[in-house]
């Protein structure tokens, strides 16, 4: 991390998702709206930062909520001496260049197949790519996410970097949640 005056600090405490109530694969925990409100954007955003003093590098999540939520594996909150249920101190900083997706096989194999696509592709930023990305992971059915995969290739190759109407906060379209607290 690189500037002190623009390190983020905030406390929060650790939850277990109620998907996973009973195992010990990983836990997550909800930025506070003022720490998030000094994040970059509303929509994902990488950072590196410190969870009770361990360093990590982590992309998070927008909740829905106009915040942001961090998951949080079992090896992080492990190596931090963390417990789910406790309230950890937390240091955050936008990294200053976001890291490259990982594109979907699904969607690299459609990419390769259209070359004006994969040109657009290659000359957008990796925050753009993760957006598209995220745009057809988010199909609930197979048929849709097919779908999508090819209306983005025809949109790219008509020379449209940016999804239409995605709402990277996930505010208006509920198309990202944290996931829900078990209790």
């Amino acid at each position: 991390m690189t500037s002190a005056a623009s390190k983020i600090r905030f406390k929060a405490k650790l939850l277990r998702p109620a998907e996973h109530a009973k195992g010990e694969a990983w836990s997550f925990l909800i930025l506070p709206k003022d720490a998030s409100a000094k994040l970059p954007t509303r929509g994902m955003t990488t950072v590196e930062g410190s969870i009770n003093g361990h360093p990590f590098r982590a992309t998070l999540e927008p909740d829905g909520r106009k915040s942001h939520w961090l998951k949080v594996s079992r090896k992080l909150r492990q190596a931090a001496g963390a417990e789910v249920g406790e309230v950890v101190a937390l240091q955050v900083l936008s990294v200053e260049k976001e890291p490259e997706p990982r594109v979907p096989r699904d969607l690299h194999k459609a990419l390769a197949d259209a070359p004006a696509a994969r040109a657009v592709w290659s000359s957008i930023t990796p925050v753009a790519r993760r957006d598209w990305i995220h745009w057809i992971i988010s199909a609930k059915q197979l048929d849709t996410r097919a779908r999508r995969i090819r209306n983005a290739c025809a949109m790219l190759a008509a020379g449209k970097r940016r999804v239409c109407c995605f709402d990277r906060s996930g505010y208006y379209s509920q198309s990202f949640r944290a996931p829900k607290a078990a209790d």
